[in-house]
């Protein structure tokens, strides 16, 4: 079980944090339904799937210490027993935050018309 710190991600990736007070919570299982149909459009934006429930939390998959996903829960203000997600961009702050289940493509767009990005797929374009 690894550490998971926000501030080490700073410029690297961006960050989707999933919150929810369990794997049975039915807004977690829709979410995780909608992100599991676009995974490939993670790897294109540098972006870092965290699932931070109240038993159990994880960053890509792998799984992270309680007292890791107690720091992201105080530091976005959220509740053990509380659905929410949030975007947290490449500069480490929060782009956006949904009390629902989102689809994963209304995120791909939202962090597509950024600047930053715009810019990685300009670069992109010329490899």
């Amino acid at each position: 079980m690894s550490s998971f710190n926000l501030s080490s991600q700073k410029w690297q990736n961006r960050i989707l944090l999933v919150f929810a007070p369990s794997v049975d919570n039915h807004s977690y299982q829709q979410q995780m339904q909608l992100l599991r149909e676009q995974t490939s459009g993670f790897t294109d934006r540098d972006l870092v799937l965290v699932q931070v429930l109240a038993n159990e939390s994880y960053a890509n998959g792998q799984p992270i210490d309680e007292s890791s996903a107690a720091k992201l829960r105080d530091r976005f203000g959220v509740d053990k027993d509380n659905f929410r997600v949030i975007l947290v961009g490449k500069d480490g702050g929060v782009k956006r935050q949904d009390a629902r289940p989102v689809k994963a493509t209304a995120i791909f767009e939202q962090i597509d018309a950024m600047p930053m990005r715009q810019q990685e797929m300009r670069q992109q374009g010329r490899k």
